[in-house]
C-alpha cells in the first residue's frame, strides 16, 4: 500500500519546550487511522506537522498525496455563503455569472460544469440535502458547520484527510454521520478522537504516549484489549525486576557482613600470636582476595539488576492510570430528588425551547437526557439545577443538587483550586480543603494550581472535588456532556468514579459507552 505521508525520526515540542515525541516514525496510506493519547501527548501537534502547518524539531516528513483538514471553526468573511464554506466560492460565483449572462471569456474557460452535481452529492452524503450553496454561512448551526466541513473534504477529494475530535459537541445522529462518511472514504484518514464508537471503525489505532508511538491493528476494542495486556505484562516485568534488585542488594549486604565477620575472626586469631607472621599474612591475603571477588560479584549482580529495572521502567508509561473515589451522600432509596410537572420554558419574545416536560427522580436513580442539538437538553438541566425558572409548570427539588456545565464555569480560570474550594465552602478551613483536594489526587502544591492551567480531565476532577468533597455532598449531580475534551484514560477514571457514586445522576451525553458505564436506568428523549 503506497503511503501518502511518511514521518522519519520526527521530533516535536510544546510551546513551553516540553518534548512531545522524539524520533517518531509513521506511514499512512489508504486506511483509517485512529490517533489516541492523553491530553497533551501531542495529537494535535502531530496533525499540524502532517498538514504542513508547522515544522518538526528534527526528522523529515514526506508527502506523496494531497492532504485535507476538517476545519470546524473556519474564518469566513461576514458575507460568506455556504459555497465559501465548502471551499468552492469562486467557482460557484463564476457559474452564477455565466448563468446570469454576465460571464466573460475567462469565466467560460475556467468554468467547472460538474460542480453543481458534485455539491449536491457531497451535501446529500453529510445530511444537508437541498441546502442552497448561496445560503449565508453564518446561518449554519454548529452541527451544520461540522457537516459542511465534511462536505468540503468530499468535494476536494484529497488523498489523506485529517480530523481532530470531529464528534465533539455533536448529537448522536451527527456522530453516526461522521462515522458513515469515514466508512465510505476511499483514501487515507487520520482521526484524533476519544469517541470510542468512532474509533471502533478504524483500521488501526496509533497511540502517542511517554513511550513514543505504538500501532495496533484493528479498531478500539482490540486496541483496548491489547493495551491492557501490555500494561499488565510491563507492570509484572517491573515488579519482577524490582524484586530481583532487592534480592541482589540483600545478597550484597550479606556478602559484606560475611567478610566483616571473617575479618573480625582473623584479627582475633592474629591477636593470640600463636601463628607465624608469614602464615598470618598469607591467610590475610587469601581472605582479602576472596572478599574482593565476592564484592565484585555482588556489585556486578546489583548493576545487572538495576539495568533490568531501568529497562522494565522504560516499558511502563510514566503517567500512571488515574483513579479516585467520590464521597458518599447518604441518599436514601425512594427519596424525592426532582419533580417537573408540565414544564415549559421560552426566552422573552421567542418560541418555546421546551414544552410539556414532566419528570420525576427518586432515590439514587441515573437518568440520561437524549436529543438532537438544539432540542433543549442544556435548558432542561439548567431548569433542574435552578439556574433557570420555568415559564410554565412547577419544579420541586427534594435534595441538594449541583450542576457541572460543559465549560465547568463553577471554576474561575485565575483562581487556585484551594481558593475555589474555600469560596464554595466558606465554613471549611485550609486543612479541610487540602485534605478534600488530596482525595481527588490534588496533593500538596497541586492544590495551588490555577483552574485555567489544568487539562480537560484535571478540570473535571477539580470541579468534582470542589462540589462533592465539602461537608455536605450534593445528592443530585447534574452533568452536561462531561466527557467532552477528555482523553480516554480520563474518561475511564471519571466513569469508574461516577459508577460508585451513591447519589442521583441527571446526565446529558452523546457517549453511549459512557452512559453504559454509569449504569443509566432510563432515558428521556427530547
Amino acid at each position: 500500500m503506497p503511503a501518502f505521508i511518511t514521518l522519519d525520526s520526527v521530533s516535536a515540542a510544546a510551546p513551553d519546550g516540553r518534548v512531545l515525541f522524539d524520533t517518531l516514525n509513521l506511514s499512512v496510506g489508504a486506511e483509517r487511522v485512529g490517533l489516541v493519547g492523553r491530553n497533551g501527548a501531542g495529537k494535535s501537534t502531530l496533525l499540524a506537522l502532517i498538514a504542513g502547518a508547522r515544522g518538526p524539531l528534527a526528522g523529515t516528513i514526506a508527502r506523496t498525496g494531497t492532504i485535507g483538514v476538517l476545519d470546524q471553526t473556519p474564518e469566513l468573511a461576514p458575507d460568506a455563503i455556504l459555497a465559501d464554506r465548502l471551499g468552492v466560492g469562486a467557482a460557484w460565483r463564476r457559474l452564477a455569472r455565466i448563468e446570469a449572462g454576465q460571464g466573460d471569456e475567462a469565466d467560460f474557460a475556467e468554468a467547472d460544469w460538474t460542480l453543481p452535481a458534485r455539491l449536491d452529492e457531497a451535501l446529500a452524503e453529510v445530511g444537508l440535502t437541498g441546502l442552497d450553496p448561496d445560503r449565508p454561512a453564518s446561518a449554519l448551526s454548529g452541527g451544520q458547520q461540522t457537516r459542511a466541513g465534511l462536505a468540503a473534504l468530499l468535494v476536494a477529494a484529497p488523498d489523506l484527510i485529517l480530523l481532530d475530535e470531529p464528534t465533539n459537541h455533536l448529537d448522536a445522529q451527527a456522530r453516526d454521520l461522521v462515522a458513515q462518511v469515514l466508512a465510505r472514504w476511499k483514501g487515507g484518514a487520520i482521526v484524533a478522537s476519544h469517541d470510542r464508537t468512532l474509533l471502533r471503525g478504524m483500521d488501526r489505532i496509533v497511540e502517542l504516549s511517554s513511550l513514543g508511538a505504538a500501532s495496533y491493528g484493528g479498531g478500539y476494542d482490540l486496541y483496548a484489549e491489547r493495551k491492557a495486556a501490555e500494561r499488565d505484562a510491563a507492570g509484572r516485568a517491573l515488579d519482577t525486576a524490582e524484586r530481583d534488585e532487592r534480592r541482589a542488594a540483600r545478597d550484597a549486604q550479606a556478602a559484606l557482613e560475611r567478610k566483616a565477620r571473617r575479618d573480625a575472626a582473623g584479627k582475633r586469631f592474629a591477636a593470640k600470636g600463636s601463628e607465624p607472621k608469614i602464615l598470618l599474612g598469607a591467610r590475610a591475603e587469601r581472605a582479602e582476595n576472596t572478599g574482593g571477588k565476592e564484592r565484585r560479584l555482588a556489585e556486578r549482580l546489583q548493576g545487572d539488576a538495576r539495568e533490568a529495572v531501568e529497562s522494565a521502567e522504560r516499558r511502563v508509561e510514566r503517567a500512571r492510570t488515574l483513579g479516585f473515589d467520590l464521597p458518599p451522600t447518604g441518599l436514601p432509596t425512594g427519596r424525592l430528588v426532582l419533580s417537573m410537572e408540565d414544564v415549559a420554558f421560552a426566552w422573552p419574545g421567542r418560541p418555546p425551547v421546551l414544552e410539556g416536560v414532566s419528570l420525576r427522580l427518586a432515590g439514587p436513580e441515573r437518568v440520561a437526557v437524549r436529543g438532537s442539538n438544539g432540542a433543549g437538553k442544556s435548558t432542561l438541566l439548567n431548569l433542574a439545577a435552578g439556574v433557570l425558572a420555568p415559564t410554565v409548570g412547577a419544579i420541586t427539588r427534594g435534595v441538594p443538587a449541583v450542576m457541572l456545565d460543559q465549560s465547568l464555569a463553577i471554576l474561575r480560570p485565575d483562581e487556585t483550586l484551594l481558593q475555589a474550594f474555600l469560596r464554595l465552602h466558606p465554613a471549611a478551613d485550609r486543612n479541610a480543603a487540602q485534605a478534600a483536594l488530596a482525595r481527588f489526587l490534588f496533593r500538596n502544591s497541586a492544590a495551588d494550581r490555577t483552574a485555567g492551567s489544568l487539562s480537560g480531565g484535571e478540570r473535571l476532577r477539580a470541579a468534582l472535588a470542589c462540589v462533592l468533597a465539602g461537608p455536605t455532598p450534593p445528592q443530585l449531580l447534574i452533568l452536561d456532556e462531561p466527557t467532552n475534551h477528555l482523553d480516554l484514560d480520563s474518561v475511564a477514571a471519571v466513569e469508574a468514579a461516577l459508577a460508585g457514586y451513591d447519589g442521583a445522576l441527571l446526565v446529558v451525553s452523546h457517549d453511549a459507552d459512557f452512559l453504559d458505564a454509569l449504569g443509566v436506568e432510563r432515558e428521556i428523549d427530547l
